[in-house]
């Protein structure tokens, strides 16, 4: 399980774009996101590097 920030994620639009982003990389992945914390989970078998770079791509870089 991977437990990520992502300052800029505060609706639950955000929330469609993040976990349509992790699904990009791992179709397969389990997302559960909190905008007011802005903290998610994925559970998710890919490479947190490449987690990183889908979610930065999509306008939501993990801090």
């Amino acid at each position: 399980m991977l437990q990520l920030t992502l300052p800029d994620m505060t609706c639950n639009h955000c929330v469609q774009r993040v976990t349509n982003a992790v699904l990009s990389v791992d179709p397969q992945a389990q997302v559960v996101a909190d905008p007011p914390s802005r903290q998610v989970e994925i559970s998710t078998k890919a490479d947190e590097q490449t987690l990183r770079d889908a979610l930065s791509e999509a306008g939501y870089p993990a801090t």
